[in-house]
């Protein structure tokens, strides 16, 4: 099975292998070959390479580089192999394929590995493809070329005007990725462009082409799945079975989810989707979720090519989450892999991935942020002593970052980072992922068949400590870790951990260092100058309820109380709080001001029990909360909850036009008041309400081509930290000539009586 590598999961530092060959000891490619590498070879950055390879193959480069970016998000990896045995920027195989078919062809498969065969069509030996950047470039353009070229569609694809000359390529792409779904993703790619610096420091860019006309979908989406039309989700079922066939319908004894209305009237609503890893391969999880016996989820994603697989109908729910509160609002998201080995998360599932969840958080009003949008890992135990048996996937190798971009809601909404921040604001954690190494222990033992971990791979945290130094102990958490130790590295350990997305409160600065509400605790946050890592976020916060005498309980589950479920025939449901609390003095900013307050029965295969199959709304009203690693609940009646700072500069009055519209004079702005004070202010006159060339200064010389306009001045305030506010001044009254003085009574004496 082909598969896809990613970026940053085999990065090693360079320590830890050999170096690959300069530029001047080149392997030179043996005599007579086919395809010319010398001006590959030699290329001085992977840009050129592209460029050289192109040249000297044929393939147009811009496919070279989509290709690529699909396989390698143009990584080289430094040698080291991924998990399906490819190497470099083109993935190429080292494996001999066994007896059998081209899969999209019917083609006989030659028995040759991709690395065979491109040290074949190059001249270059098996382990300069596998070992130099530049010969894997060449050698994976030589292969795409020669795909082409045995193409038997190739000539008819071309002279029939499918598309141009890059439709033209999509069979050999197929061979080369394995299917249409690749070949989608590619040209996808082509479309919307890509530019990236690699784990190496290698700028790449592919211009975005809207011309690129996509291939057709090959299957629709299959009936009842839910997914988008042209995904080509497979419906592979979960069963709604008895146990035992022979027992009554009315058995408590069956599998593996609830029937639910989650997408009507009934209810529960879906509020959250949830982001696992499988920590097992496809096949096998897939048969595991057709088990009666075992639990089911909504969706699977294979890591070689991104393909779906639907199991529940939106509608029901998966016992997949651990909480059954969370179970009853969320729909469940497997990826093949494993959450201590990296190199699972591949483009192709990425990109699949989020186009699905973007689908689905459409149709059903989920919010695309990181509290609604959640791995499993953030979902939190149900009572005191389970939060220390919650699982960790998708773990510290899920690039969250990438992810949200594709979701098309980057995390920050592109807020520059900064280090502008003073006790009481909220700020939202952006870690980054390629260039965020932070050390991680255990990957082989806590994951396992995943490797030991990788030094130097990106990761999705920033670590917390208990004091503003480096060398002090890691963050506690003391529902993780119930005896009050220190967090570790530990790949599982998500005590001192804060993801991308997460919002925290602000308590104190000292310099590079913010101490932030974590756990019950103040821990603290390094933020340094050259890069920082925070931005300024708009949250509404809580703080315990004025007056109270002790502090607020927090809860993984929003259950309704115990009157809601009068009249019901739903037993009532015990409101038991975690092993956290909020003390007074402390803050943490709400990641949900409305949350449904609710809880679904389901207790019997055919529904008849008392009370099944109903929802129980309560009055009680929960706030949920960024609250160490993990989503939590707490009561409203317990708290005070505070306005939002603004992320960006709010105008508090308006920008000011002072002056007469008169041809000839002079108009002055003034830019109004804002929250809180900008440190620059730019302007820009309106005519009508349309830019006037030039005019960007605090004053305006009225002209005769503003006669019969009204003008307006347009004011974008700034300041670090927070997003420009703009906002615009009332408009004049149409320009007009200034009254004339009876310096010339006569003529103006004329002019009056004609």
């Amino acid at each position: 099975m082909r598969r896809a590598t990613r970026s940053a999961a085999l990065a090693v530092a360079a320590l830890l292998l050999p170096a690959a060959p300069a530029a001047a000891t080149m392997p030179a490619p043996a005599p007579g070959s086919p395809v010319s590498c010398a001006a590959t070879l030699s290329a001085p950055t992977r840009e050129a390479a592209f460029a050289a390879a192109a040249r000297d193959t044929g393939v147009p480069e811009p496919l070279l580089k989509a290709v690529s970016y699909m396989l390698s998000r143009w990584d080289d990896h430094q040698g080291r192999p991924s998990t399906d045995g490819g190497y470099g920027v083109f993935d190429l195989s080292d494996r001999t394929p066994g007896p059998g078919t081209d899969a999209d062809k019917g083609r006989v498969a030659e028995a040759k590995s991709q690395i065979t065969r491109a040290a074949e069509l190059t001249g270059l030996t098996a382990d300069a493809l596998r070992r130099v950047p530049n010969a894997g470039v060449c050698g994976g353009a030589a292969l795409l070329a020669a795909y082409q070229r045995e193409n038997p569609r190739r000539e008819g694809l071309r002279s029939g005007g499918d598309g141009g000359e890059l439709a033209a390529w999509r069979d050999a792409v197929g061979r080369f990725g394995a299917g249409h779904d690749f070949v989608r993703q590619v040209y996808q790619t082509l479309r919307g462009g890509e530019s990236r610096v690699t784990a190496d420091g290698q700028t790449v860019t592919l211009p975005a082409d809207e011309s690129v006309p996509l291939p057709k979908a090959e299957t629709a989406a299959a009936p009842g799945t839910g997914c988008p039309e042209d995904l080509g989700c497979e419906a592979i079922p979960a069963p709604y079975a008895k146990l035992t066939p022979t027992d009554p319908d009315n058995t408590t004894k069956y599998g593996n989810h609830d029937i639910a209305d989650r997408t009507g009237p009934g209810g529960p609503k879906l509020n959250y989707i949830v982001i696992h890893d499988t920590e097992g391969y496809y096949d096998p999880s897939v048969r595991l979720v057709q088990d009666p016996a075992y639990l089911a989820w909504n969706y699977t994603i294979r890591s070689a090519d991104g393909h779906v697989a639907q199991h529940l109908d939106p509608k029901d729910v998966g016992w997949h989450a651990g909480n059954w509160y969370v179970n009853m609002h969320s729909i469940g998201v497997e990826h093949e892999g494993f959450a201590g080995d990296a190199t699972w998360y591949t483009e192709s599932a990425y990109q699949t991935s989020a186009t699905l969840v973007k689908h689905l958080a459409a149709t059903y009003g989920i919010p695309l942020d990181r509290a609604h949008v959640i791995g499993h890992d953030q979902v939190p135990g149900t009572v005191a002593g389970t939060t220390k048996t919650m699982h960790w996937d998708p773990g510290p190798y899920w690039d969250w970052d990438h992810y949200f971009e594709l979701l098309g809601a980057p995390i920050g909404g592109g807020r520059a980072a900064t280090t502008q921040v003073s006790a009481g604001d909220v700020v939202e954690v952006r870690t980054g992922y390629q260039d965020n190494a932070q050390p991680v222990t255990g990957c082989a033992a806590a994951s396992p068949p995943s490797p030991e971990c990788v030094p130097g791979a990106g990761t999705n945290f920033l670590p917390l400590r208990q004091a503003p130094s480096e060398d002090a102990p890691l963050a506690a958490d003391p529902g993780w870790k119930p005896g009050g130790e220190a967090g570790t590295t530990y790949v599982s350990d998500v005590s001192a951990r804060v993801v991308s997305g997460h919002k925290l409160v602000v308590a104190e600065v000292r310099g590079d260092w913010l101490g932030v509400w974590w756990a019950g605790s103040l821990a603290w946050l390094h933020n340094p100058a050259d890069r920082p890592v925070v931005l300024p976020a708009a949250a509404k916060t809580v703080t315990v309820k004025a007056g109270a005498t002790g502090p607020a309980a927090v809860y993984g589950r929003a259950y309704p109380e115990a009157a809601a479920y009068t009249g019901t025939d739903v037993p009532a449901q015990a409101v038991s709080a975690l092993e956290y609390t909020i003390p007074a003095g402390q803050t943490y900013a709400v990641s949900d001001d409305d949350v449904v307050t609710d809880y679904y029965r389901a207790t019997s295969f055919d529904g008849s029990a008392p009370g099944d199959r109903t929802d129980v709304r309560g009055q009680d009203r929960y706030y949920q909360l960024w609250y160490a690693h993990r989503q939590v609940f707490v009561r409203a009646a317990d708290v005070d909850l505070h306005d939002a700072r603004p992320s960006a500069l709010v105008s508090t009055a308006p920008p000011v036009v002072r002056g007469d519209p008169w041809i000839g004079r002079r108009l002055t702005a003034s830019p109004g008041t804002w929250t809180p004070a900008p440190k620059r202010i730019r302007y820009q006159w309106l005519r009508d309400g349309a830019k006037i060339r030039g005019a960007t200064g605090r004053a305006y010389h009225v002209t005769g081509r503003d006669r019969g306009a009204r003008l307006s001045v347009r004011v974008t305030a700034s300041a670090p930290g927070y997003e420009s506010g703009v906002a615009t001044s009332a408009a004049t009254a149409p320009v007009r000539s200034p009254v004339r003085s009876h310096r010339h009574p006569h003529r103006h004496g004329h002019r009056h009586h004609r």
